[in-house]
């Protein structure tokens, strides 16, 4: 079930306008009343915000500035027990702040709620109505798996059976996505699409000539621009490319260069301490590295580890059992390696040949250790 993902909410900053721009939330909840209380969480100039409004006489208000629309999350507190007191079951809904008033009306739930003046909602309606089918059927195969027994979770048949009718269903979506996105070129809905589609290993053939379809307003957004620079990215990280050279220091602070292992198959392998999975990935990596060592093979580790956390990177290490060079800058997403291979998610692995091109990337468990094998055997 590694792709089997459930749909989570993103705090995804929106940009639509390249100005400053003043909203007004009007919403009116006609069920609503005292103790209630509305809160609106965004990110803003990749600072998150937490506003609160008292619900009175079943209306509300929020008001603010922006740098960019953005996309945010209106969530109705209904007993004023307080933000952080709320469970899973919160009423809560996706709404996108832009210029102007944006209108939200509501029985019961702002859950289900209707919103008027704003294109960017109206165009989020669209591509959810569009969606619908794909994502239930998504939403039910994760209960399937959810509720399924222990050993049946274990069982192979049942696991590849799940993941060839979720690759069915996200192939119906993709098909829905590219038709939405055809329709309403110049949506920034359409470009949260094509990033959501394009996941984490961007196929720069495919995404490229769907992102220039979008209009020269949307790609011109501060999230076009830098979804650009990620697809940039992905074409100079792509197999074939000369893998981008880089300086970092290692867990002694000392300085080492990708170009100083040219001449040997080296693994770039981006991880983390507080990563789990690429702790669960580990194991497999440490066998690969053992068994090739001695054949011209090594690996560079590049970690993501957080300012200040340079104990749990060491101890990380050490209890992996991780034997080869590590480096990093400690600053978390914002490391400088990271965003020069475009790196969204972690973890992931570029496999260099002794030139220094990329002959592999993303090669997890077995397929290292098979693509070694055919290279070093």
């Amino acid at each position: 079930m590694k792709r089997m993902i459930l749909l989570a909410l993103g705090l995804v900053p929106a940009a639509v306008w390249a100005q400053s721009n003043s909203f007004v939330l009007n919403a009116k909840v006609e069920q609503a009343a005292a103790p209630a209380k509305a809160y609106l969480i965004y990110r803003s100039e990749d600072k998150l915000i937490t506003d609160s409004a008292v619900v009175n006489k079943c209306v509300f208000k929020f008001a603010g500035t922006l740098t960019d629309p953005v996309r945010a999350q209106l969530v109705l507190d209904h007993t004023g027990i307080g933000l952080s007191k709320l469970g899973r079951d919160a009423d809560v809904v996706v709404v996108y702040l832009e210029k102007g008033e944006i209108g939200v009306t509501a029985k019961d739930s702002v859950k289900n709620a209707v919103f008027k003046g704003s294109r960017l909602n109206d165009e989020n309606k669209a591509y959810k109505t569009l969606t619908q089918a794909p994502d239930k059927d998504i939403a039910a195969l994760n209960e399937e798996y959810m509720s399924a027994p222990a050993d049946k979770k274990d069982n192979q048949d049942f696991k590849d059976g799940l993941q060839a009718r979720y690759n069915k269903i996200i192939e119906t979506k993709h098909t829905l996505q590219q038709q939405f996105i055809r329709q309403y070129p110049d949506s920034y809905i359409s470009l949260l699409t094509l990033m959501e589609e394009s996941g984490n290993d961007i196929d720069v053939t495919t995404v490229e000539p769907v992102y220039k379809s979008l209009s020269a307003s949307v790609r011109n957004t501060a999230a076009g621009i830098q979804f650009a620079k990620s697809i940039d990215a992905a074409r100079a990280t792509s197999v074939g490319a000369m893998a981008p050279v880089f300086t970092q220091n290692d867990v002694n602070d000392k300085p080492v260069s990708l170009a100083d292992f040219r001449g040997k198959y080296v693994l770039v392998d981006f991880w983390a301490s507080w990563c789990g999975p690429c702790r669960g990935e580990n194991p497999n990596v440490v066998k690969a590295y053992d068994q090739y060592k001695s054949k011209n093979f090594t690996i560079l580790g590049v970690s993501l580890d957080r300012p200040g956390k340079k104990d749990d990177w060491l101890a990380a290490i050490k209890a992996d059992g991780l034997e080869w060079t590590q480096v990093s800058d400690l600053k978390f997403w914002d490391n400088e390696v990271a965003k020069l291979y475009g790196i969204r998610s972690i973890p992931q692995n570029y496999l260099l040949d002794p030139t220094g091109k990329i002959i592999g990337k993303n090669l997890r468990g077995d397929e290292l250790e098979k693509k070694l094998a055919t290279l070093l055997n």
